[in-house]
């Protein structure tokens, strides 16, 4: 990965820095459920104002779809923002104009100031190059800590790097720093592990994956289009028919670039996907006609274990199995603290994200003992379908 611009040895004391972050936090009745993003990008907000720095904080909220909409208002993010930086945080009700302006304009060093949610405008998400000039006419420097909204081309995270000088955050320098390691310039060998329900929503992943892995783990529903492509029925399992010839064209693929696919060879299978439904074992072969594939069985987890003991680096993207319920969620937990384990031992550098990745991590309860977890969804899946990220690749070219 070429090199970016970060917070070393920047000149930050008395700059206006605008700083684009991913607030895009999950809320209740105007209460944020969950911090994790807050947190996350507190350190970058800190760090510049113990620096002196003016931090001037952009970011988007919901889909208001250019106009203006009380309940995507960022403003309640306000106090849960101060009281993670355990820092004052003004508020201004627009991100552009007069108010903005005036918000700035009245700031000192170390101050915090969030404006209004950037896509209450129609031209954020247009990249409209006026636009880009209003917000850049805020900041004398450009901060972009939102790897989890690079993959979009939008003013406030691919227009303003061509505007101001731009530099990473440091929650986009680990990202960036992780993904390196475990795709860019990886050691060997590199297992990816890919969950999900359907193999049609990652086509692209396991595309790129096989030639740049060599070892492909393929769970959750996805694995059944893969064994019934192998000639293996399914019963009444998640299954893309359809797409079996693609599933064939991905193994083919695989076999010629050296990376070994593994499937389940049993599972837990069960006649109803509800908590505690009666189940049991078996092997993959042997799947009963009315019954469907749940989880991966305990043959699958113990082989698994086996190949993570011979990797230095795992990729994972998605559950091995329905984990939202249990008892399906075991094969997921199971391995991932597996995972874990090795990663605290030194032995495995592992990297996780997307989906529904971060959910099952905190259900194994490893959130903290991976390498790193992403919380980027969208971004964390393109980077690994090997697309460029335009917040990015506008960074590597300011820098």
């Amino acid at each position: 990965m070429p090199d970016f611009r970060t917070l070393d040895g920047a000149k930050l004391s008395g700059q206006r820095v605008l700083i684009r972050v991913d607030l895009n936090v999950p809320m209740e009745n105007g209460r944020v459920t969950d911090m994790t993003r807050i947190q996350r990008v507190a350190p970058t907000i800190a760090e510049l104002a113990g620096k002196g720095a003016k931090v001037v904080v952009l970011s988007h909220f919901g889909r208001p779809g250019g106009k203006p909409v009380p309940e995507m208002s960022l403003r309640p993010l306000v106090e849960p923002l101060a009281k993670t930086l355990k820092r004052p945080v003004g508020f201004a009700e627009d991100c552009v104009g007069d108010k903005a302006k005036r918000a700035v304009e009245a700031m000192k060093a170390g101050d915090i100031v969030l404006l209004e949610n950037v896509r209450f405008h129609k031209e954020e998400e247009k990249n409209e190059p006026g636009f880009v000039d209003q917000l850049a006419t805020l900041g004398d420097i450009y901060v972009n800590d939102a790897f989890s909204a690079a993959h979009r081309a939008h003013a406030s995270t691919e227009g303003l790097a061509r505007r101001l000088p731009a530099l990473a955050g440091r929650l986009m320098q680990a990202e960036l720093e992780a993904l390196e390691a475990a795709l860019g310039k990886p050691k060997r060998p590199v297992m990816a592990l890919v969950g999900g329900a359907k193999v049609s929503s990652k086509l692209e992943l396991l595309g790129n994956l096989v030639s740049r892995v060599d070892r492909l783990v393929i769970g959750g529903g996805m694995a059944n289009t893969f064994l019934f492509a192998r000639g293996i029925a399914v019963g009444t399992s998640l299954c893309e028919k359809e797409l079996a010839d693609t599933a064939r064209d991905i193994l083919a693929k695989a076999e010629k670039a050296k990376c070994r696919i593994l499937l389940p060879v049993d599972a837990v299978v069960a006649s109803a996907f509800k908590a505690g439904a009666a189940n049991r074992v078996v092997d993959i072969a042997a799947v009963p006609d009315d019954m469907m594939i749940l989880d991966v069985g305990p043959k699958s987890v113990a082989a698994l274990k086996a190949e993570l003991a011979q990797c230095a680096t795992l990729v994972w993207n998605g559950p091995l199995g329905a984990f939202e319920v249990a008892p399906f969620d075991a094969g997921t937990v199971a391995v991932a603290r597996a995972a874990a384990e090795l990663t605290e031992e030194g032995g495995l550098l592992s990297v996780a994200g997307g989906g529904d990745t971060v959910a099952a991590m905190i259900h194994a309860g490893v959130e903290e003992k991976f390498t790193y977890i992403s919380t980027a969804g969208g971004a964390f899946l393109e980077w690994m379908e090997g697309k460029e990220l335009p917040g990015v690749a506008a960074l590597i070219r300011a820098a």
